[in-house]
């Protein structure tokens, strides 16, 4: 029996094709699948609050909770002054969070599965947190680059080396989290596959595969929180680099 690629699933497939003057406007699955992960994300906290109540029911509370835990990672990283980025950090999490659940649901689609998303998420956050920094200290914002108490004539070396790991951040951002995302959809496609090959040829034998599978689901659940959770807490990190430049 012929198996397609592990890799195949990460296929853009154009499911409408639109150009506006020479521009590809193109609908692809990802595109779906990331309105739908948004769509979900609205839904959720729409009914978490509908009709809210001063004694929370259960779906309420879930949604206090994830606001709530948003909150702490913001005050413990960045303090008070970052609450006013809350938004831009919210709506990030709980967007990587619902696309990397979503592609746990079979014959769908992850779209944090492919560094072009994740890759414009961290350069657009990296960007606007380099403008946060020059409006929030002025050239002083330079200092991150300068560390305290080194020696002089290591300055243009340290320089050097702090200003290329602050552009590699976008790529670490973006790197972390699609290959892991695209790891654990790989491993699941082979290990169904062995299961699908047991089943035809001796059934008896697809339990121990069959249980392999349910437990890397159940790992790839923990994986899309953790990877939403690490993403959000170094954004968090990098944002109060803006407004503390100073090492």
């Amino acid at each position: 029996m012929i198996f397609t690629s592990p890799l195949e699933q990460f296929e853009i497939l154009v499911i409408f094709p639109l150009y506006i003057r020479g521009l590809d406007f193109s609908i692809t699955q990802a595109t779906l699948f990331l309105w739908f992960a948004l769509l979900q994300f609205f839904l959720f906290f729409s009914l978490g609050f509908h009709k809210a109540r001063v004694i929370p029911h259960a779906f309420q509370m879930v949604c206090e909770q994830g606001y709530l835990f948003i909150t702490s990672i913001i005050k413990q990283q960045v303090g008070p002054i970052g609450l006013r980025y809350f938004p831009l950090l919210f709506v990030v999490f709980f967007l990587i969070l619902f696309s990397n659940l979503i592609g746990l649901i079979p014959f769908s689609f992850a779209p944090t599965s492919h560094i072009a998303m994740t890759f414009s998420i961290a350069l657009s956050c990296n960007l606007a947190f380099v403008i946060i920094g020059f409006k929030e200290n002025g050239l002083s914002f330079l200092k991150l680059f300068v560390p305290k108490g080194g020696p002089l004539w290591l300055f243009p070396i340290i320089i050097i080396i702090e200003f290329v790991s602050y552009l590699l951040r976008t790529f670490s951002l973006s790197i972390r989290l699609f290959a892991n995302i695209m790891a654990g959809h790989t491993l699941l496609h082979i290990l169904s596959s062995f299961v699908s090959i047991f089943l035809e040829s001796n059934p008896d034998l697809a339990f121990l595969p069959s249980m392999l599978v349910l437990a890397v689901i159940g790992l790839e659940l923990g994986v899309a929180f953790l990877q939403a959770y690490v993403f959000v807490i170094l954004l968090c990190i990098y944002l109060n680099d803006s407004f503390h430049p100073s090492h």
